[in-house]
């Protein structure tokens, strides 16, 4: 067997044992929610469809179902009619418009802290004028009542209410603590962000994405504790920054023609009992 064939197996059979390992989480995720492999069979073909009319473009002419059915495996009977039916949902109209509102509470002068924190605000502009929810609000959108807005946050954990009638953000970040359909947006948009740089990588893109992690084992709880904490400090730092950074950037590219363009900077933390098999080893 030539040499290049071999390598390609070799890294092939890695390639699987990786995927396997990325989708033991999500085998779990769907089995809560009571997805079974039939169903995430049926998804995924219309997935394999779709990457293959879409990601391997044929220079010789338009994407025929035929070609389709070579790249991706499935029938062509059957490609013909998922290529129909795909279609990319839109996200949650509470994420749109939230996403907005918390980005530039964390990034606007007005409010932030001196720490460049988001500051509590008076809900109604009559006590906070200016610096106020429900200016903070009006300055997105006017099309929705600050008051809607805030009770959505509410009943997800993004926000609270004091008895000073003052508007605290829950989280630096728009991750809504409950909410079912604004978690699983996140959840499909972060991880396939985080999956796209990696295979960009994996397939020597250039210039390479940023994807890099900081992986210990052999620690205590009380070590692991104290790493979660400084990692939640540094990651909410950059977050702010980052997000600062692009508001400006966004307002100053607004009139350009080459404006089309979209980022996602992303951080996490992770742990659990290390298995021996798992160890680092020298």
């Amino acid at each position: 067997m030539p040499a290049q064939t071999q390598a390609s197996l070799s890294g092939s059979a890695a390639l699987l044992r990786a995927a396997q390992r990325v989708l033991r989480p999500l085998a779990r995720l769907l089995m809560t929610h009571g997805v079974n492999f039939p169903v995430f069979s049926a998804l995924a073909k219309g997935v394999f469809v779709d990457a293959a009319a879409h990601d391997f473009p044929d220079d010789g002419g338009p994407m025929t179902d035929s070609r389709v059915s070579l790249l991706s495996g499935v029938h062509r009977r059957e490609v013909k009619r998922l290529r129909t039916e795909n279609a990319q949902s839109a996200p949650p109209a509470s994420v749109s418009l939230g996403g907005q509102i918390v980005a530039r509470w964390c990034a606007d002068p007005r409010f932030v802290d001196a720490q460049r924190l988001p500051r509590p605000l008076p809900r109604l502009a009559s006590k906070g004028g200016d610096i106020s929810f429900e200016r903070l609000v009006a300055s997105v959108s006017k099309d929705i009542r600050p008051r809607a807005v805030l009770d959505e946050w509410v009943r997800l954990g993004v926000a609270w209410v004091d008895e000073h009638d003052s508007v605290h953000l829950a989280e630096s970040a728009f991750i809504p603590a409950h909410g079912a359909e604004e978690k699983a947006f996140y959840f499909g948009k972060n991880l396939h962000d985080h999956m796209a740089a990696a295979t960009h990588n994996l397939l020597d893109g250039r210039p390479p994405f940023l994807e890099r992690c900081v992986y210990y084992d052999g620690l205590s709880p009380a070590s692991v504790e104290s790493l979660r904490e400084l990692s939640r400090q540094l990651a909410v730092a950059a977050l702010q920054e980052v997000n600062r950074r692009a508001m400006d950037l966004q307002a100053r590219d607004a009139d350009r023609d080459d404006g089309h363009e979209r980022m996602t900077f992303g951080v996490y933390f992770y742990n659990e009992p290390t298995r021996s098999r798992d160890r680092i080893r020298d």
